[in-house]
C-alpha cells in the first residue's frame, strides 16, 4: 500500500504515539508495513519519553533495515506547528512545549518528523484508503472525542500552529433540532444545552459527536448513564432510547459536517475513530449530511475509513516520504 509516489529510497521506521501507548513499526518503499513493539507511553516524564522510543529502536536495528539511522516519522496524539516544530498535546504532557523533532533528533542521532494523528489518518485514507481516487479529501475522527485531517491533491494541508480540520472545537453545534416520533405522528423538537468543551469553549462539536458526546447526550436525554457501545447495541436493537439519543447525534453532527464540505469541496469524508465500526450509523450520518450540502449526489459521501489501527503508521511514513522528496519539514542530526 505505497503512500507516495516520492519516497525515501530506504526503509523507515514509524511510530504511533498516543496518550496511553506509542507503537513502532518498519515502513518500506514498497509499503509494506511491519509492526515491531508497543510499549506503554510516558507521558509525564521527557527523559523516560525520549529513552523508550531510544530503547525499542535500539532492539530493532538489526531488522532488515538498509540503514542503522533509518529516519522516524511520529504520528501524535497532538497538534505540531509546522513552522516550528512546537507541540502541544493534553495527553503527553511531557513534550507539549517542546520542538519534538529537534529534540528527538538530537537524542536518537537519526532524521524525525512529527505530525498529528489525525492528519496522518488523513494522508492514509486520501491516498491508499477509503479516499483513494478523490482530488480533495476530508478525514472525520469520531473516536474518544472529535478530530480531522484535510488533504488535497494527495497532500495535506496544514495551517497556523497545526490546526486544519480541526472541527471538533468552536461552539458551532445547534441547540436544538427536529427527530422523528417515536410512534408516528409529527417530528419532535428536542433541545439540547452548549456543553462545556475542555478547550475552554462551550458547544463544541467534541462535546457530542464522540463516544463520550453519545454518552453526554443519552445522559441529558434519558437521566442514564450507560456506555456508548451499550447504547449503540441497543439501537441495534430497536430501543426507543438508544434510537432517540442516536438520532439527536445524527442531526446535530450533520449540520456542521455539511458545512465543513460546502467549505472545502471535499467529494469524501473518511470517519476514523472507534464509531467507524459502527457502519450502520455512519450511513444514517451520511444520508443526513448529503441533505444539506449544496453538492447533491447519489453516491456515499460520508464512508467508514479503510484504517481503523494503521492509519497513523502509514501516515507518518507518507508525510516524511513527502518531506524527503521537497526537503522539507523533517530534522536531520
Amino acid at each position: 500500500m505505497p503512500v507516495s509516489s516520492a519516497s525515501l529510497s530506504t526503509s523507515l521506521y514509524t511510530a504511533d504515539i498516543g496518550g496511553s501507548f506509542m507503537r513502532l513499526a518498519a515502513h518500506a518503499p514498497d509499503g509494506t508495513l511491519t509492526l515491531l513493539a508497543k510499549q506503554p507511553t510516558p507521558a509525564h516524564d521527557w527523559p523516560q519519553f525520549a529513552d523508550t522510543l531510544a530503547s525499542m529502536l535500539a532492539a530493532h536495528a538489526h531488522l532488515d533495515m538498509e540503514q542503522q539511522r533509518a529516519p522516524l516519522a511520529l504520528s501524535i496524539a497532538g497538534l505540531i506547528d509546522p513552522l516550528d516544530g512546537t507541540a502541544l498535546c493534553a495527553n503527553i504532557p511531557c513534550i507539549t512545549g517542546r520542538k519534538l523533532a529537534g529534540e528527538l533528533c538530537a537524542r536518537l542521532g537519526r532524521e524525525v518528523f512529527a505530525a498529528n494523528d489525525a492528519d496522518c489518518l488523513a494522508l492514509a485514507e486520501a491516498v491508499s484508503g477509503a479516499g483513494a481516487g478523490h482530488r480533495v479529501v476530508f478525514a472525520a475522527v469520531l473516536g474518544t472525542g472529535v478530530g480531522g485531517g484535510l488533504v488535497a491533491d494527495g497532500r495535506l494541508i496544514r495551517g497556523a500552529g497545526g490546526v486544519t480540520g480541526e472541527w471538533g472545537h468552536g461552539p458551532i453545534v445547534s441547540t436544538q433540532c427536529f427527530v422523528d416520533a417515536e410512534a408516528g405522528g409529527e417530528r419532535t423538537l428536542i433541545a439540547v444545552p452548549r456543553f462545556a468543551c475542555g478547550c475552554g469553549q462551550t458547544g463544541c462539536v467534541d462535546t457530542i459527536g464522540g463516544a463520550r458526546g453519545i454518552e453526554r447526550l443519552h445522559a441529558h436525554l434519558h437521566g442514564a448513564n450507560i456506555e456508548s457501545r451499550t447504547i449503540l447495541a441497543a439501537w441495534s436493537q430497536g430501543d426507543a432510547a438508544a434510537t432517540r439519543t442516536l438520532d439527536v447525534w445524527r442531526e446535530l453532527v450533520a449540520e456542521p459536517l455539511a458545512a465543513l464540505v460546502n467549505v472545502t469541496g471535499a467529494s469524501v469524508v473518511t470517519v476514523g475513530g472507534g464509531l467507524a465500526s459502527a457502519g450502520a450509523l455512519i450511513g444514517r450520518l451520511d444520508q443526513a449530511v448529503r441533505a444539506r450540502v449544496l453538492y447533491r449526489r447519489e453516491q456515499p459521501l460520508v464512508v467508514p475509513g479503510r484504517y481503523r489501527e494503521e492509519g497513523g503508521l502509514i501516515g507518518a511514513a507518507g508525510l516524511a516520504r513527502q518531506a524527503s522528496s521537497t526537503n522539507t519539514e523533517r530534522v536531520s542530526p
